[in-house]
C-alpha cells in the first residue's frame, strides 16, 4: 500500500479533474486541426469552449463501428479513415491491424499505451524478467505490453501464441518473474509445466488483459502460485483501467478522460449507473474524442484502497450494442433514449423482446415516481412513432430496472 508508478496516482482528485479539463480544449483544437475525420465530425464546435464535462458531454460520440465505416470508406486514399494526425514515416514507426480490419498507428514516444502503470499495479518492477505470451503478429496486444514493460526497465522475452511446450521450456530455463497474456493462456501454460514435471516456482505474478478473468480462473491460478491482476485496454486507446491488489474495481488511467454513457446516446448516467464507456484520449499520434468503446462499465463509489486517488470502474460488464431485429426492423438503443427524452417524467427505460420467433413481441418497461394519467399510450404512440412498430408500455417505480446497462433485451426463445 502507498507505492505507486508516479505522484500522478495519488494527486487530489480535484487537481486531477483540472488538469484534465485543461488540457481538453488545447487536444479537441488539436484534432480538429490534424485528424481530417475529426475536422469533420467538431466541425461546428467551439474547442475553447470544451472546459467541462458538461461542454465534452454535448460533444458527438465516435463508436468503433464507425470508426471501422470511415477506414473502410476512405481506405483508398487512407487507410485510418482520417483519425491518425501523423503520416507514414518517422513520426510512425509501426502500423497494426485488429479484426474488422481496423488499423492503428503506433507513435513515437515511449510506452505509446501508457501500459507500464497497470504492470507496476501488477508488480512488475525495473530488473523483472516478463514472458509477454500477447500475440506480436498483425494485432498490437504483444509490442503495447513490451512497450509498457521496457518502460518500466523490464526486459521481455516475446514468446507470443502458440507453441505452448516449447513456451514452458523457455519458462524453465530462464526463469520469468512474471507473465503477461491472457488469463486462459496461462492456465493453460500452468497445466502444461506440470504435466511436463517443469515447476515454475519463480513465476509469481502476471498482468492478464484480453478476456474476462472470473473469480474461479483468478483462484485457479492463486493456487498454482502466481497472483493475477488485470488490466482494460484497447488498441485504439491503449489503457483505460488497471486492477490493484484489492481486487476492487479497476482504477482508471491517469492519461484519459473516461464517462460513462447511457447506451446509444452520449449522455452520461449518474455514478453507479452502468453505460457504455467512452474515452477521450490526449494523444497526439491518433486523437480520438469521445470514442465509444462499446463496453459497459460503471463507476464505483469511494477511492481505491492503496491510496490511489482516481476513479474506480467495477470492469467489464458486457456490449452495449443492443441493436435487435423486431419483426424485420431493427430496433437501436438511441431509439428508446428517443423516445425517453420525450417525456420528462420517465428516468429510465427498458425494452423488452419476447416471444417465439417469428412472433415478437416489445414491452417498453418505464421507471416514473408519479405517472400522470394516460402515460402508458402516450409513450407507446412515440414508441410506434419512432421504430414504426407496436409495442406495450408498463410503467414500474423508480430502481426497479436491473442496473446492467441493458436498454434493450432479447428475451426471445430461438429453440
Amino acid at each position: 500500500m502507498g507505492e505507486f508508478h508516479d505522484t500522478l496516482e495519488s494527486r487530489d482528485p480535484a487537481e486531477r479533474e483540472r488538469a484534465l479539463l485543461s488540457a481538453l480544449p488545447g487536444q479537441v483544437a488539436f484534432a480538429q486541426a490534424n485528424a481530417p475525420a475529426f475536422a469533420e465530425i467538431l466541425a461546428e464546435v467551439d474547442a475553447a469552449a470544451v472546459v467541462s464535462r458538461e461542454a465534452l458531454a454535448r460533444l458527438p460520440v465516435t463508436r468503433k463501428s464507425e470508426l471501422l465505416a470511415l477506414q473502410i470508406q476512405r481506405r483508398a486514399g487512407d487507410p485510418f479513415g482520417g483519425f491518425a494526425a501523423v503520416t507514414r514515416g518517422p513520426a510512425m514507426p509501426r502500423v497494426f491491424a485488429s479484426p474488422g480490419p481496423l488499423y492503428e498507428p503506433e507513435g513515437v514516444h515511449a510506452d505509446h499505451w501508457r501500459m507500464a502503470r497497470s504492470l507496476f499495479a501488477a508488480g512488475f518492477r525495473s530488473g523483472h524478467l516478463v514472458h509477454n505470451s500477447f500475440s506480436y503478429h498483425m494485432t498490437p496486444a504483444g509490442a503495447m505490453m513490451e512497450s509498457g514493460a521496457r518502460a518500466l526497465g523490464c526486459s521481455v522475452f516475446p514468446a507470443g501464441t502458440g507453441q505452448t511446450e516449447q513456451q514452458v521450456e523457455a519458462m524453465a530455463d530462464l526463469r520469468p518473474d512474471g507473465y503477461i497474456g491472457t488469463p486462459s493462456f496461462l492456465k493453460i501454460l500452468l497445466e502444461k509445466a506440470a504435466e511436463l514435471n517443469k515447476p515454475l516456482p519463480f513465476l509469481t505474478k502476471a498482468l492478464v488483459s484480453g478476456e474476462a478473468f472470473p473469480p474461479s480462473l483468478r483462484d485457479w491460478i492463486a493456487a498454482h502460485g502466481v497472483q493475477g491482476l488485470q488490466c482494460y485496454a484497447t488498441a485504439d486507446l491503449g489503457l483505460i483501467a488497471y486492477e490493484t491488489e484489492p481486487r476492487e474495481g479497476l482504477v482508471l488511467d491517469e492519461g484519459v478522460l473516461v464517462e460513462i454513457v447511457r447506451p446509444g446516446t452520449g449522455d452520461p448516467v449518474p455514478d453507479g449507473e452502468v453505460g457504455e464507456v467512452v474515452v477521450t484520449t490526449f494523444d497526439r499520434t491518433y486523437p480520438l474524442v469521445r470514442f465509444g468503446t462499446g463496453d459497459l462499465s460503471a463507476i464505483l463509489p469511494g477511492p481505491c484502497p492503496t491510496g490511489r486517488t482516481n476513479r474506480r470502474i467495477r470492469g467489464w460488464l458486457g456490449r452495449a450494442d443492443q441493436t435487435t431485429k423486431v419483426r424485420g426492423m431493427f430496433v437501436h438503443p438511441g431509439q428508446v433514449a428517443e423516445v425517453v427524452k420525450r417525456f420528462p417524467e420517465v428516468a429510465r427505460a427498458r425494452l423488452v423482446v419476447e416471444g417465439e420467433m417469428g412472433a415478437d413481441r416489445m414491452t417498453l418497461r418505464v421507471e416514473c415516481a408519479s405517472p400522470p394519467v394516460g402515460l402508458e399510450q402516450r409513450v407507446a404512440d412515440a414508441l410506434r412513432e419512432v421504430t414504426k412498430l407496436r409495442g406495450e408500455v408498463v410503467v414500474v417505480g423508480p430502481g426497479e430496472l436491473a442496473n446492467d446497462g441493458k436498454v434493450i433485451e432479447d428475451a426471445r426463445s430461438y429453440r
